[in-house]
């Protein structure tokens, strides 16, 4: 199949802030190693694999550090699981799966089923944030907290996140007029000096910047407004299901274990993220370890604890594909979930739930 772009995908659907990190971060599309000592040529029968981040080297991706670092990755077969930064032109996972560049990635439905639409025999095995970190973010002196709140309001809202924001008034049946969208380019200073109400943005940053900065800041997670959807998605090709099971069952195995490092410790996934893997980022420690732990509270929901990591419950699903219809995305639960590997993963060994 043709080469699939991350930016086109993006265009197509309208949704680039449902694509985590896109929108909040700046673009880096370099590629990099991994750089933690743990898998080296020692490691078992897997060989090396590369897997592709959904965006730059930052603290979105603390598991994938750990599991390298702590060596979860080596102990499960792999000599080497290379981290591919995502971001540039023509570096999307679809892209990369469907050119081979990567074995594995991160990405979002937003941007997968598109690519399965078009015909790509791809599929989601896995969800790490079990709910999309989009919000409306706003002041707790003029708070935001139901969608209801957003009539009269002057939101700012990127032209690149029309089709969400749609999405959004359509699954609270809010009429557009009934609220005042503002063009915005991701300046907090807009909603702190009074010229926004609120503004579409990431919970993971951006009420940690206003925080940082002596603001009080409110938020209400699209997820929990009508509009739930996941990210940080493991993306596969169908191929790789079918003839490699075990290969996947290891790696989503050495996953789960790096990330029940990380989310129960913030600070060193901010220290890998800030002094290791992202190093050349210029990333804030403090500021990683607040947004570590922010995001944590997206990967650890109540159905997640009692399943385990990356799974997602039936009505998970039925709810991003509804999502996803609200969006102009209309497929089918099958086309673009397994969670089937997850499943026996679990099975075999329920000690990999959280405690």
């Amino acid at each position: 199949m043709a080469t699939l772009d991350r930016r086109a995908f993006l265009r197509t659907t309208g949704l680039a802030g449902l694509a985590l990190g896109l929108a909040a971060c700046g673009d880096d599309g370099a590629t990099g190693g991994a750089t933690g000592g743990a898998t080296g040529a020692a490691g078992g029968g897997f060989g090396a694999i590369k897997l592709q981040l959904s965006w730059k080297k930052n603290v979105e991706f603390a598991g994938e550090y750990f599991a390298d670092t702590n060596g979860h990755f080596k102990n499960a077969g792999f000599s080497q699981v290379e981290l591919l930064s995502g971001g540039g032109s023509g570096t999307s996972v679809e892209s990369g799966l469907a050119t081979g560049r990567c074995w594995a990635g991160l990405s979002a439905p937003t941007i997968t089923a598109p690519a399965v639409l078009q015909g790509a025999a791809l599929k989601i095995v896995g969800a790490t944030f079990q709910k999309n970190p989009f919000a409306i973010v706003s002041l707790n002196k003029n708070p935001i907290k139901e969608a209801k709140d957003l009539a009269g309001k002057k939101i700012g809202v990127q032209d690149s996140n029309e089709l969400v924001w749609n999405a959004l008034l359509k699954a609270n049946g809010l009429d557009a007029s009934s609220v005042t969208r503002v063009p915005f380019q991701s300046d907090p200073s807009m909603l702190t000096s009074g010229q926004l109400d609120g503004y579409v943005g990431f919970v993971t940053s951006g009420p940690v910047n206003l925080r940082m900065q002596g603001h009080d800041p409110a938020y209400l997670l699209l997820a929990d407004a009508g509009l739930p959807l996941v990210a940080e998605t493991f993306t596969v090709t169908q191929e790789t299901i079918d003839n490699e099971r075990d290969k996947l069952k290891a790696f989503l195995t050495a996953e789960i274990k790096g990330w029940k490092d990380a989310v129960a410790d913030p600070a060193k996934s901010a220290e890998l993220a800030a002094t290791v893997y992202g190093k050349d980022q210029n990333l804030d420690v403090k500021e990683q370890t607040e947004e570590a732990k922010m995001q944590n509270e997206l990967v650890v929901t109540p159905d997640a604890k009692a399943n385990g990591l990356f799974t997602m419950t039936p009505e998970l699903i039925a709810q991003n594909i509804e999502s996803l219809a609200k969006a102009g995305l209309d497929i089918k639960a099958e086309q673009l979930f397994d969670l089937s590997i997850l499943n026996e993963i679990y099975q075999a060994d329920p000690s990999l739930k959280l405690a």
